[in-house]
C-alpha cells in the first residue's frame, strides 16, 4: 500500500552536529526537540505566506500602474534597517 505523505506524517533527518545544537537549543528553550522542530517549520510557513502576500500585493500595485519614487524607496529601506 502507497504512503500517503498528507496523513502519514513526516520524517525529517538531521546529521549528528544538527541533533546536538536543536537539542541544545530546545533544552535552553526548555521544549523538546520535536515541538521546536515543528514551531520552527509553522513559522517558516507563516512567514512564507506573509512573504507571497506581499509580492502578490506589490505586483497588484504595478500592474496598475502604482509605484513609488526612488527616493522613497530609499527611505523606507533606510527606516527599516535603523528599527
Amino acid at each position: 500500500m502507497a504512503r500517503d505523505s498528507y496523513t502519514d506524517g513526516m520524517e525529517v533527518h538531521f546529521s549528528p552536529d544538527q541533533i546536538a545544537q536543536l537539542a541544545q537549543i530546545a533544552a535552553q528553550e526548555g521544549v523538546d526537540t520535536e515541538k521546536l522542530v515543528k514551531d520552527a517549520a509553522l513559522r517558516l510557513l507563516q512567514d512564507d505566506e506573509h512573504f507571497r502576500a506581499a509580492v502578490r500585493r506589490g505586483l497588484e500595485q504595478a500592474d496598475r500602474g502604482e509605484f513609488i519614487e526612488e527616493d522613497e524607496m530609499d527611505a523606507r529601506i533606510k527606516r527599516m534597517f535603523l528599527s
